[in-house]
């Protein structure tokens, strides 16, 4: 169903089975899968793919060009998995021809009120960001991370998967997988509890993890020379060998230290 009131480009393509409320615009290169429903007033422009089962709330701007002054019309794109829920207000951007021509959005996120997705960001599955969380561009978020309220992250920064972003946080540098980060310009404060409790980990194991990331970050040496020495790479653990991954996969920006208690 399509409200006559919203503008449909005749190039467009829209599943049947997709409600489209009034005062929609769709543009050109627009791909729209199953049982999507955008409420009223959804702006969807751009070479931009969605896929099935999404929510969009009124006010949200989906595809728009990227706030970038080097974008200069290239041909990029933004791709939108299924499942997700897109609040009022949100903003997302396609891709540049500087990260790949791509934004990426996997399945079941939630995006809440005012939060903003930037040029080239990949954003893997269940992941959350509060109201009025923003991401600049070029950022990577593993899945099940979730990111309070007000947060800003900069550019290029990685967040690995469970991890948690307090409210009115700045994030400047790489967050481990698992890691639990408030403030601006700080450390780590503990690894996600809470998270880690809701994956189904228990106490015992919770504290054995916490054990390990403690030697990661012993300032006494390197990260990796940590590593290496308590021969952690074989700790038959699985958030650890995760967290060992994501360290040493190249970083633009550095990792968030964490703090040893």
């Amino acid at each position: 169903m399509i409200h006559p009131s919203s503008v449909i480009s005749k190039n467009a393509e829209i599943h049947k089975t997709t409600h489209i409320g009034p005062f929609c615009i769709i543009g050109d290169g627009v791909k729209i899968g199953k049982n999507n429903n955008l409420i009223s007033n959804v702006s969807i422009t751009g070479n931009t793919v969605v896929e099935d089962n999404n929510t969009f709330y009124p006010f949200c701007s989906i595809g728009s060009d990227p706030q970038d002054l080097k974008f200069n019309k290239e041909k990029s794109f933004l791709k939108i998995g299924s499942k997700n829920k897109f609040r009022e207000n949100v903003t997302v951007n396609p891709g540049t021809s500087g990260g790949g021509l791509n934004t990426i959005i996997s399945d079941n996120c939630l995006f809440m009120v005012g939060s903003h997705i930037a040029h080239d960001c990949i954003i893997k599955s269940n992941v959350i960001l509060a109201n009025n969380a923003t991401l600049a561009g070029h950022v990577e978020i593993d899945s099940n991370a979730i990111l309070g309220g007000n947060s800003a992250v900069h550019q290029f920064v990685r967040i690995g998967k469970y991890a948690m972003i307090g409210g009115m946080s700045g994030v400047e540098k790489d967050i481990i997988p698992y890691g639990l980060y408030t403030g601006i310009r700080e450390n780590l404060k503990s690894l996600n509890i809470i998270g880690l409790k809701r994956k189904g980990l228990t106490s015992n194991l919770i504290n054995e993890i916490k054990r390990m990331v403690n030697i990661i970050f012993d300032k006494n040496d390197a990260i990796e020379n940590n590593i290496q020495k308590n021969n952690l790479h074989s700790a038959n653990i699985q958030e650890i060998n995760e967290i060992i991954e994501f360290l040493n996969l190249s970083s633009k920006r550095g990792i968030t230290a964490f703090v040893n208690d």
